[in-house]
């Protein structure tokens, strides 16, 4: 509640906190639209490595240019403003720079720039949830170990769901389910980047802004970001999510406390603690009515007749037992919202999320028949599409992770919708993500094996 006034008081003895961007996507415009006008925060320095893609991110929000037309990092130091760079290695290595904004949405580069961040002493905000769902236990682990902080981003929903997971469990209720809405048909799994403007109903106005990512946002729509960030929240809060993965059932606002709960009370939760997904749409198309589809929510039961008797004096939606509640928040706002990230991170060495454990996992799912030979294109591609699973399943499976299939050649045919498998590609080994995503896997199958005796 505080951070507003730890961060003038910073700024007022030390100057503002130093921000390294990697990424110039719509994430990072929507957080440099307000650095803008921040004075707690000065962005040293955007790398992307397509340069005129960043100044445009930057005129585009807002930035007058000669707040951008720096010529090196030195002089965005000394006068205040912002060097824009190809190379986000020459951005990591600023001994100036605190905090560095992960924002490519590659899990693979990611990782790399990750534990490049953490090695050279800065704090790491992770905004690229495809990396962490994939070896996020590993990267916070190092990052604790080199006395940095590593963070999910606030704004993007798996860090607002954490958030309310926390405040449950201080305030002492059970949780019972968490997650977000997201507008979502059993169709779209097999969506494709020339399919999904027509899902969206994007105008040709929109798309010439230069936001919108076609494979980002079939990613959105075909329940790859569904999983991405339902196993982010399960490794941050230690929430299990279900054998079967994710159901997408459609819920409005005030249909929480009743879906989002056990089925032997009548809910559609095969595993009490856990996380699950709330469409916007009935299976039949139509819209539900109040909707979460931009939101997040946590369910929980009261433990006592008292606290159930106060949900009722005061109003508080509830099941048709009365234990049940929710909490729900419907909208998050992304980018707009990372500040808070940077200052708890700088301020508090506190993260606004972080993984805690290897507890749910994104198995690579084919889209349609593939052949040996096939390259996988990876998150919202032509190929493949994501599935949550709880670790153990993935680790039986030997399920290659989502985040690591992109450039991967198969080795052999895969049928439509079934797992894609470590041994059914060439991996490359030499790769920072493939090594250390294998180090958590053996890791996680010792402790599996030590559970087991």
């Amino acid at each position: 509640m505080n951070l507003h006034s730890l961060l003038q008081k910073r700024t007022a003895t030390q100057g503002p906190i130093r921000v390294g961007v990697i990424g110039a996507g719509k994430f990072a415009s929507m957080f440099l639209t307000q650095a803008l006008n921040s004075e707690g925060i000065h962005v040293v320095g955007v790398a992307d490595i397509d340069v005129p893609k960043a100044k445009g991110a930057l005129q585009r929000t807002g930035w007058p240019a000669e707040r951008y037309a720096a010529g090196s990092f030195a002089e965005a130091l000394r006068n205040g403003s912002t060097f824009v760079t190809d190379s986000s290695a020459a951005l990591i290595q600023q001994p100036q720079i605190e905090v560095i904004l992960e924002v490519t949405g590659n899990p693979i580069v990611g990782t790399a720039h990750a534990v490049q961040s953490i090695d050279n002493g800065k704090h790491i905000i992770m905004v690229n949830v495809e990396a962490d769902c994939m070896v996020g236990p590993l990267l916070q682990r190092r990052a604790e170990a080199a006395g940095v902080v590593y963070s999910m981003a606030y704004g993007d929903q798996p860090a607002l769901i954490c958030e309310m997971v926390d405040w449950c469990r201080t305030v002492g209720f059970d949780i019972v389910a968490a997650g977000k809405g997201t507008k979502y048909l059993p169709e779209y799994n097999y969506s494709t980047p020339d399919t999904v403007w027509n899902y969206y109903g994007f105008t040709d106005e929109q798309l010439a802004s230069g936001d919108f990512n076609p494979k980002m946002f079939n990613s959105f729509l075909d329940g790859t970001k569904s999983a991405i960030e339902m196993a982010a929240v399960a490794n941050g809060t230690g929430l299990t999510p279900q054998d079967e993965g994710l159901f997408f059932p459609p819920a409005g606002v005030d249909d929480l406390p009743h879906v989002y709960r056990e089925q032997s009370v009548g809910g559609v939760l095969t595993r009490r603690g856990t996380v699950e997904i709330a469409s916007s749409l009935n299976r039949d198309g139509t819209e539900v009515d109040r909707d979460l589809r931009w939101g997040v929510y946590v369910t929980f039961e009261a433990k006592t007749d008292y606290a159930v008797q106060c949900f009722a004096e005061y109003g508080v939606k509830t099941d048709s037992t009365g234990r049940y509640g929710s909490l729900y928040r419907p909208y998050h706002m992304i980018g707009l919202e990372l500040g808070v990230s940077i200052a708890s991170a700088v301020l508090r060495g506190e993260a606004t999320g972080a993984p805690t454990g290897f507890r749910g996992d994104v198995v690579t799912t084919a889209k349609k028949d593939l052949k040996a030979g096939e390259i996988l294109d990876g998150e919202g591609g032509y190929t493949a599409f994501g599935k949550l699973a709880p670790a153990h399943i993935s680790l039986e499976r030997n399920a290659l992770p989502l985040g690591l299939a992109h450039g991967m050649k198969l080795k052999r045919d895969v049928p439509k919708d079934r797992t894609v498998s470590w041994d059914d590609v060439d991996a490359d080994e030499s790769l920072l993500a493939v090594q250390i995503r294998r180090q958590l896997e053996s890791e996680a199958r010792a402790e599996l094996l030590q559970l087991q005796r």
